[in-house]
């Protein structure tokens, strides 16, 4: 897609770049930065949760400490919020880009909350009108799965607010993330809630839009373009296929078979011929893909996972459902990841 908002307007691919900021603005510009194909340094005491799981993830590199001359020294780039170092790079004749502090201000029609769903990760497959709802906010509560780098369309001055979810990290209570919808709103401010993929499919959009009527706020829904169906795409694999399958079934990983708060019938999906689509299950695919062999389906059946699918860093593992939790595994890869099991997984496409 490569549809990638940026201020940069500089060919950034395998250049070092600074970014002297941990807020959640920046991290949209470590997004874009990424998307760019820039090799990204943050340096910063602290940094909000979203940079803290890019790099735990190995996408950038965090230097966990205040900025000193000596980091300028072999960069090409350079963002930061701190005038003293932006005059640093400008007396070295460094590009760099300021980022703005929140100005209060508001706009008109301000005083209401559009909870957008942000698509699989690339802003290009962001809408139309999910970008209109950026550029207009005054205040984005955004997670770490939403396309980050759409943050560089906001008006300069917004309120950017990291409300991330890290699994086995750092993570914000969805009461708490309720509470900032509705209290910002109160405040006449435009607040758009930036979600990763569609806001009702796994994304508590459904809390929050009830959070936000109940407290008497107007509210809007952007939908968005959900994982489920955009990862397997970018990689060749479609969902449904003519000959193939007439149907898929999406399902969260979140807790495995046999779990109390497990409310899947696993025998029946294993009996129901559509194309099983797993998101949230990379922790719990081998106790997932045991229970669908144990309800009947065919251990030989295609399986297929795609790990950040339509990021620069999007890779997919292949095998059949009895051995796609060990492959994954031996690859190394991670969440955020969708995994595809049926037919349609042997599809090759345009992987």
């Amino acid at each position: 897609m490569d549809v990638v908002p940026t201020r940069h307007h500089l060919d950034l691919t395998g250049r070092a770049t600074l970014v002297a900021a941990g807020d959640a603005r920046a991290a949209g510009h470590v997004a874009a930065l990424l998307h760019e194909g820039a090799v990204v340094t943050v340096v910063a005491p602290e940094v909000v949760a979203t940079l803290e799981d890019l790099a735990d993830r190995g996408l950038v590199t965090w230097h966990r400490r205040a900025v000193e001359p000596s980091d300028l020294d072999t960069v090409w780039f350079v963002v930061s919020t701190q005038a003293e170092v932006l005059a640093q790079a400008e007396s070295r004749r460094i590009p760099h880009v300021g980022l703005a502090s929140p100005t209060g201000e508001t706009l008109p029609g301000a005083g209401r909350v559009t909870l957008v769903g942000g698509g699989p990760g690339d802003p290009g497959l962001l809408t139309v009108a999910g970008r209109e709802a950026i550029e207009t906010a005054d205040v984005i509560v955004t997670d770490r799965l939403a396309p980050l780098a759409a943050l560089a369309w906001a008006r300069p001055g917004v309120e950017v607010i990291d409300v991330a979810k890290i699994p086995g990290g750092r993570s914000t209570d969805q009461g708490e993330i309720n509470r900032l919808l509705v209290e910002h709103a109160r405040a006449g401010k435009h607040v758009v809630r930036f979600k990763g993929g569609d806001n009702f499919v796994f994304g508590r959009g459904g809390e929050e839009l009830i959070a936000c009527l109940e407290a008497g706020i107007a509210t809007q829904v952007v939908p968005g373009v959900t994982s489920a169906i955009a990862a397997p795409a970018l990689a060749g694999i479609p969902v449904t296929h003519r000959g193939l399958t007439q149907g898929f079934t999406v399902i969260s990983g979140h807790v495995p078979p046999g779990h109390p708060d497990s409310t899947l019938d696993y025998t029946a999906l294993a009996r129901s011929g559509t194309t099983i689509v797993v998101l949230m299950g990379v922790r719990t695919l081998g106790d997932i893909c045991a229970a669908l062999v144990a309800g009947g389906l065919d251990p030989t059946t295609p399986a297929a996972l795609v790990a950040d699918g339509a990021m620069p860093s999007q890779q997919v593992v292949r095998s059949t459902v009895i051995g796609i939790a060990d492959a994954v595994a031996a690859s190394g890869l991670g969440a955020p990841a969708v995994t595809v099991i049926g037919a349609v997984a042997a599809l090759e496409g345009l992987a």
